[in-house]
């Protein structure tokens, strides 16, 4: 473990981990992620960090500040240093490091993918690199058959062939039949945990794989915390984040963690291709899901097809925002655009993404070099195209955490992720 964590990162520890040491109840709420994102803003945008915070004239800092909390409660907060000292030092005899949004090795594919929702600190034990690499996320029911754990080994088998990582999240049932299966092959895998990290990170079943940089365990909540049903529903879109691909192996239908996490993939974030086992028997959840878009997994036998499988050929068609008649596209058999309007004549991005997302790509590319902030008019202007249809995508990049509304009068502001 790295034994030295940055300025920033102890200042967000400080504002927004719970820091548990003892079985002590907090004098103090901690942050929670919104208010900390409201916080970073106003220090960015007057061109301080959360260090700051931790310096003498802290209160000037925040004297123009105007928020739904007291600066008494952060006052409260940032007077934990002694607290953090005991956490910090449990932490190191376990091995764990703790990075933050602040630090240049906080995983970017959580950063581009959700943004301002990117959890503010993570805890790690392991190879946190391997956070970097995608893979396919194995998603699926604690309490499963046999047979299906065996289906499940096999895929994190066959991941491990085709030199691909599992992304999983370490309960019991299907996560620790894939993550396994991938490990007794040689493969990596990254775990995402909701509880118990403290003593995941010693458990004997995870040490050799831990000690070769063969597996990575990582959780956005305190090491030493609980089970939380909340902290369960949260965790999986972590999980679909650090993948290029997610596999739901079985799942009740329109209940449990499962099924939410991948309905919110496929209704809303969409940040992967969902697929659904399609081998034996199909229950009710499975079937739910592909009505909802999901593709049924196509039964790689070869690493080399379950690096296409991975790659997303079979993507979800549907689109969160609209089309005006003026922008026609042709395609060929293997759905790449062969033209696209003139008001788009940009190069797509070399990837195998559905045509409507390659579509919003090179519009967001087009908006990112208009000089911010900008209004719907202008980008109708500049693409051409109807003002509803500039609104539509301009709201896009708003719930993506990209931009940022403000009003009277209207207009979008280009809201880089924070660093802080």
């Amino acid at each position: 473990m790295n034994n030295h964590i940055s300025d920033n990162t102890k200042a967000i520890l400080l504002l927004t981990a719970p820091l548990l040491v003892g079985k002590g109840k907090a004098d103090v709420n901690p942050l929670t992620l919104t208010e900390y994102n409201k916080l970073a803003r106003y220090l960015a945008d007057s061109g301080n960090e959360p260090a700051d915070l931790l310096t003498r004239n802290w209160e000037e800092l925040l004297a123009e500040w105007q928020s739904g909390f007291e600066t008494k409660r952060i006052g409260s907060l940032r007077e934990r240093g002694f607290l953090l000292s005991q956490a910090f030092n449990n932490w190191q005899e376990r091995a764990i490091w703790v990075v933050s949004r602040a630090d240049d090795e906080y995983p970017q594919r959580l950063k581009e993918r959700l943004g301002a929702n990117a959890p503010t600190v993570l805890y790690g034990c392991g190879n946190r690199e391997l956070l970097e690499n995608g893979g396919l996320a194995v998603v699926g029911s604690r309490n499963t058959s046999e047979e299906l754990l065996e289906y499940t080994e096999s895929i994190g088998r066959l991941a491990a062939r085709a030199g691909c990582a599992i992304i999983s999240g370490g309960a019991k049932g299907v996560d620790q039949a894939a993550m396994h299966g991938a490990l007794i092959a040689g493969g990596t895998v990254a775990g995402v945990l909701i509880n118990d990290l403290y003593r995941e990170s010693v458990n004997r079943e995870h040490r050799d794989a831990l000690m070769e940089d063969q597996l990575v365990l990582v959780s956005q909540y305190d090491p030493k915390a609980g089970f939380n049903a909340g902290h369960a529903m949260q965790r999986n879109k972590l999980i679909y984040a650090l993948a290029d691909a997610g596999l739901v192996i079985d799942s009740a239908h329109n209940e449990g963690g499962t099924w939410a996490g991948a309905v919110e993939q496929l209704d809303k974030l969409r940040l992967v291709p969902v697929y659904t086992r399609s081998e034996g028997e199909i229950g009710a959840g499975l079937e739910g899901l592909r009505r909802k878009g999901a593709s049924p997994w196509p039964n790689p036998e070869t690493p080399g097809e379950f690096r296409e499988a991975l790659a997303g050929k079979q993507l979800n068609t549907q689109s969160d925002f609209l089309l005006d008649d003026d922008i026609a596209l042709e395609l060929d058999k293997s759905d790449t655009v062969r033209h696209v309007s003139p008001l788009l004549s940009v190069v797509p991005p070399a990837s195998l993404e559905t045509p409507a997302e390659t579509i919003f790509a090179m519009v967001e590319e087009l908006i990112g070099g208009m000089n911010s902030p900008v209004t719907e008019s202008e980008v109708a202007e500049l693409l051409q195209i109807e003002k509803k249809q500039a609104t539509a995508w301009l709201n896009r990049l708003v719930q993506e955490g990209k931009y940022q509304k403000k009003n009277r009068p209207s207009r979008y502001v280009r809201f880089p992720m924070p660093v802080v």
